[in-house]
C-alpha cells in the first residue's frame, strides 16, 4: 500500500462496514426469533386450528382443506425464518472479516466515458440498503472475477448481458482477523506471494478450510467452468484441486441458485475420513453441504446383501504384502485386465449373447418341492421375441411368474398342510378373521335386504342375492378366509423375490465367464486375455463359490447386472465430483456416467499418485474419459504450481517422479527433508518418539507418521505406546475422522490430506523398491506441509538413493543413503 493515508482510509472503511453489519444483525435478530417462536406457536397448536370431522363427503373435504391451509402456513413462516437465519448468519461471517480483496474497475460504458468502481470482495454480498449500493460483493459475482484472473491495467467480465470492458487501475488484499485490520497487500499478480506466505505458513487443521481469499487465476478457472460436461483437474500434489472443487461446488449454487439445490450435487470421496476432512468447507461459505460417499457405499448398498466384498484397500493390502503368495501374479494381472475397456467391451458382448442363449434362472421352490422350474422361465423367456430388449424381456418374464404364483397360490389352499397350520392359529388371528368376515357379511347383509324391495330387478341383483345367500354359511368362509391368508402369508416371500428378480441367477452369470478359458472367448468373442489367465479362473470361480467378490469384480458384476436387468438412474442429480479420480477404472466411470445421465461430472486426480492396479491417465490423449465424454464435451485443466509442501520438501517430492519438473514449487522456504538411518527397528521408533516430543514443542499441531500397510501401522503404534508416546492416534480405514495430533497412519489412507510435519517410518529398500511402489512412496512424502523427516533401519529405497544429496540433510548418525 501506498502511504499511511490509505491506511487510515481503510482503517475508518473498515470501521463504516463494521458498523452498518452489526446494525443489521441486531435488525434480523427479533426478526428471526420471532419467525421462530410464530412456527413453534403453529406447529403447537396445529391441530387446535383444525377442526376434524369426516362424517360426510363435505365434512371430509373440508376437513381436508382446513389441515393443507394450516400446512401452508407453517411452510410459510418456516421457510421465512430459513431464509432470514441464513441472512443473518452470512452476515455474522462477515463481522470477522468482511472482505479480502478490493479491485478498482473503469468501465469504459457505451458513449467512452468512463466510470470508476470500487468493488470490495467476501464470502458473501452486503448491501447498504440506506445508499443503495453495495459495501461488500460475493466472490462467485462476475465483477469478482477481475480479482482472480486479472492483473492491473484491461481488463474485462462476462456477465449474463454480456462482457464489460474496461481498465483495472488497483487491485489489493487485505487481512482481517476478528474485526482488525492486519495487513494490506497491492497485487500486480492474481494473488499476492504476501498473502499466500502467511495463509499456507499456518499450521494443518484436522478440516480443509475455504481458499477463496486466495484463489489462483488457474485455480478460478476450474472454479467457473460452466460449459463442460466433463471437467478433468489434472492436478500435482498439494496444488489446491480438491480445494478448487469445493469452491466450484459453491459456485455452481450461487449462480444456479434458481434451480440448484446442494442435494442435487454428488461428491465421491477416497474413503470415508475424507468426507469428514472437507465436510465443513461449504458450510463455511454459508452453503448447505452436498451429498458425500464413496463409491465403495455404493457398491455395499447394491451388492452387500449377496456377497461379502472385498474393498479397495483390502485389495492394495494384498498387492503391498502377499507378493510371496501363491497366485499372486495371476491376481495383479486379473485386477489390470478387469479393469480395462477391454473387460468392458467382453461383458457388453457376453450380454448381446446372453439375449440368445445361456441366461441362468434360479427355479422357485416351495416346502420342498419345486413350483416353477429353471427349464420352464428359460422356455418361456428365449419364447419372447427376440428383438425386445434383455431388461424388457426380463420384465416380460416377471410379470409372467407373478401370474403364475398367483394361481398356483389359489390351488394350495386346498392343501392338507393348511388345513393342519390353521388349526394352530392363535385366538388373535382367528378374532383378526372372524372380524374381516363380519364385516363382509355386514355389507352383503345390506344387498340381501336392498334385493328384496324390488323383485323387477335384473340379472346382476338377482345373482349378487343368490351370492349373499351364502353369507349365512360363516362357518365354511371362515374356513376360507383362513386359508386364504395363510397361503397368502407363505407365498409372500415369493412374491418378493421375483419382483427383486431372484429368479435370475447373476452369480452364475457372471461365474459362466470362469469356467474356462475357451468359455470366455467363445462367449465374449474377446481373443486377448492375460497368459494367467486359467488361475484368474480359479480363483474368480472360488470366490464367487464362496458368496464373495474381489474388488475388481464389483463393478463389473454390477455392470453385467444392469445389463441383464435394467439400468439404475438418477436424473435428480446434476454434478457428480469425483475426487482421487486417477484411481478409479473405466467400467466405474462408464457405470457413473449411466447413473447419472443427467449431471456434469468434474474429476479430480493426480496420475503421479496412482497407487491402485486400476488406477487410469486422466486428462492424457489416451485417457478413457475422452473416449467416454467425447473432446467436445471434455476440458482438462492442469494445475501445475504445488502450494501445500515448502519450496524444499516439493523440490524433493518433485525429484522422485518422471517428468517431476513440470511441478512448480511455491517460494515458501523451511528446512531441507532429512534423512535418518537407524540400527534396528527399536532405534527407529525410540528416534520417531523423540522426534514426536520435539515437533510438539515445537508448535507443531498435526504430526503423521506414515507407513506404508496398516499391518505395519497397527506395529509402529504399539512400539510407539511402548516408547511412552500413547497419545498417538492409530488411523484405519474403519476411523470416523482426522483429528489434530499423532497420528499413525497407512500411506493409502492419507491420500488428499495434509499435516505440518510427516515422519516416514520407513524409507528403506526393503518397504519401497518396487517401481510400482514409487507412487506410493512419493503420496506418502507429499502429505507434510513444513517438516518431512525419513527412517530407515537398511539400506535406503532406490528412490531415495537416486536424488541429488542436495536435495536433503543426513542426519548425524552413520550411515547415509547410498550406503
Amino acid at each position: 500500500m501506498s502511504n499511511a493515508m490509505d491506511w487510515g482510509r481503510e482503517r475508518e472503511r473498515l470501521e463504516l462496514v463494521k458498523a452498518k453489519l452489526a446494525a443489521k444483525v441486531a435488525e434480523l435478530e427479533p426478526q428471526v426469533d420471532g419467525l421462530h417462536e410464530q412456527a413453534a406457536d403453529i406447529r403447537k397448536r396445529f391441530w387446535e386450528e383444525v377442526t376434524v370431522n369426516t362424517s360426510t363427503s363435505e365434512d371430509y373435504e373440508e376437513t381436508f382443506f382446513s389441515i393443507r391451509q394450516q400446512e401452508a402456513v407453517l411452510a410459510e413462516r418456516e421457510r421465512s425464518q430459513h431464509l432470514l437465519l441464513r441472512q443473518r448468519n452470512n452476515l455474522r461471517r462477515l463481522q470477522a472479516s468482511p472482505y479480502f480483496g478490493r479491485v478498482d474497475f473503469r468501465d469504459a460504458g457505451e458513449s467512452g466515458e468512463t466510470e470508476e468502481e470500487r468493488v470490495y470482495i467476501g464470502v458473501s454480498s452486503f448491501a447498504d440498503e440506506d445508499a443503495m449500493r453495495f459495501l461488500v460483493y460475493d466472490w462467485r459475482t462476475p465483477v469478482a472475477s477481475l480479482y482472480y484472473d486479472h492483473v492491473p491495467g484491461p481488463a474485462a467480465y462476462d456477465t449474463p448481458g454480456g462482457t464489460i470492458d474496461g481498465t483495472m487501475t488497483l487491485k489489493r488484499q487485505y487481512r482481517i482477523q476478528d474485526g482488525e485490520l492486519q495487513n494490506v497487500f497491492d497485487a500486480s499478480l492474481t494473488i499476492g506471494d504476501e498473502l499466500l506466505q502467511q495463509v499456507l505458513g499456518h499450521g494443518a487443521d484436522n478440516r480443509m478450510k475455504s481458499i477463496v481469499a486466495t484463489i489462483q487465476r488457474e485455480q478460478n478457472a476450474v472454479i467457473r467452468d460452466d460449459r463442460s460436461r466433463m471437467l478433468i483437474v489434472q492436478g500435482a500434489a498439494g496444488s489446491g484441486k480438491t480445494s478448487a472443487a469445493l469452491q466450484r461446488a459453491a459456485y455452481l449454487l450461487y449462480k444456479y441458485r434458481d434451480r440448484l439445490k446442494a442435494d442435487q450435487i454428488v461428491l465421491f470421496s477416497p474413503n470415508p475420513l475424507f468426507n469428514g476432512y472437507v465436510s465443513t468447507v461449504l458450510p463455511e461459505l454459508g452453503e448447505e453441504n452436498m451429498q458425500q460417499t464413496t463409491f465403495q457405499d455404493y457398491l455395499e448398498y447394491w451388492l452387500g446383501k449377496s456377497f461379502r466384498l472385498e474393498d479397495p484397500f483390502d485389495q492394495i493390502e494384498y498387492a503391498l504384502t502377499r507378493s510371496e503368495a501363491p497366485g499372486y501374479d495371476a491376481r495383479m494381472a486379473g485386477m489390470a485386465y478387469k479393469a480395462s475397456e477391454a473387460y468392458r467391451r467382453a461383458l457388453d458382448a457376453y450380454a448381446a449373447r446372453l439375449g440368445e442363449e445361456g441366461l441362468r434362472f434360479a427355479g422357485i421352490r416351495f416346502m420342498g418341492r419345486e413350483l416353477i422350474s429353471a427349464e420352464d422361465m428359460a422356455d418361456r423367456f428365449y419364447g419372447f421375441d427376440r428383438s425386445i430388449r434383455l431388461p424388457n424381456r426380463v420384465a416380460l418374464l416377471r410379470e409372467w411368474l407373478l401370474r403364475e404364483l398367483a394361481a398356483l397360490e389359489r390351488k394350495e389352499r386346498k392343501a392338507q398342510w393348511v388345513q393342519e397350520e390353521a388349526q394352530y392359529l392363535d385366538r388373535g388371528q382367528y378374532a383378526e378373521s372372524y372380524d374381516e368376515l363380519l364385516q363382509e357379511y355386514r355389507r352383503d347383509e345390506g344387498i340381501f335386504l336392498f334385493a328384496e324391495q324390488y323383485v323387477e330387478a335384473d340379472d346382476a341383483i338377482h345373482n349378487r342375492l343368490e351370492r349373499a345367500e351364502d353369507v349365512f354359511d360363516l362357518a365354511g368362509r371362515e374356513e376360507a378366509l383362513l386359508r386364504k391368508k395363510i397361503v397368502k402369508e407363505r407365498f409372500k416371500p415369493l412374491r418378493r423375490s421375483v419382483k427383486r428378480l431372484k429368479f435370475l441367477d447373476f452369480a452364475g452369470i457372471y461365474g459362466r465367464l470362469f469356467e474356462s478359458e475357451t468359455a470366455f472367448r467363445e462367449l465374449t468373442t474377446e481373443a486377448d486375455v492375460p497368459a494367467q489367465w486359467a488361475d484368474i479362473c480359479r480363483q474368480t470361480a472360488e470366490k464367487l463359490n464362496r458368496r464373495e467378490l474381489f474388488y475388481e469384480d464389483e463393478t463389473p458384476y454390477l455392470y453385467l447386472k444392469e445389463l441383464i436387468e435394467g439400468v439404475r438412474t438418477n436424473t435428480q442429480v446434476r454434478h457428480v465430483f469425483v475426487d482421487e479420480g486417477q484411481d478409479y477404472s473405466v467400467f466405474q466411470y462408464a457405470y457413473l456416467r449411466k447413473l447419472f445421465p443427467h449431471a456434469r461430472m468434474t474429476v479430480l486426480g493426480d496420475f503421479g499418485q496412482a497407487i491402485f492396479a486400476q488406477a487410469i491417465e486422466l486428462g492424457g490423449a489416451d485417457s478413457p474419459l475422452l473416449r467416454l465424454y467425447g473432446e467436445a464435451e471434455t476440458s482438462v485443466i492442469r494445475l501445475a504450481r504445488s502450494y501445500r509442501s515448502t519450496r524444499e520438501i516439493a523440490a524433493f517430492t518433485r525429484a522422485m517422479l518422471p517428468g517431476g519438473e513440470s511441478i512448480v514449487p511455491f517460494d515458501r522456504p523451511g528446512p531441507k527433508p532429512l534423512l535418518v538411518r537407524t540400527e534396528s527397528a527399536e532405534a527407529t521408533a525410540k528416534r520417531i518418539a523423540a522426534e514426536l516430543a520435539a515437533l510438539t514443542a515445537e508448535g507443531f499441531g498435526s504430526v503423521a507418521v506414515v507407513t506404508k500397510t496398516a499391518a505395519v501401522a497397527e506395529a509402529v503404534h504399539r512400539a510407539l505406546a511402548a516408547c511412552g508416546r500413547a497419545d498417538a492416534r492409530l488411523i484405519t480405514k474403519a476411523s470416523p475422522s482426522f483429528e489434530k495430533g499423532i497420528m499413525v497412519i497407512p500411506a493409502y489412507l492419507a491420500k488428499g490430506v495434509e499435516f505440518d510435519a510427516v515422519l516416514i517410518h520407513d524409507a528403506s529398500e526393503e518397504a519401497y523398491a518396487k517401481e510400482s511402489e514409487r507412487k506410493l512412496f512419493y503420496t506418502a512424502c507429499t502429505r507434510a506441509m513444513h517438516r518431512l523427516t525419513l527412517y530407515a533401519a537398511e539400506a535406503w529405497s532406490p528412490f531415495v538413493r537416486a536424488l541429488d544429496p542436495a536435495l536433503y540433510v543426513m542426519s548425524a548418525d552413520p550411515a547415509g543413503p547410498g550406503e
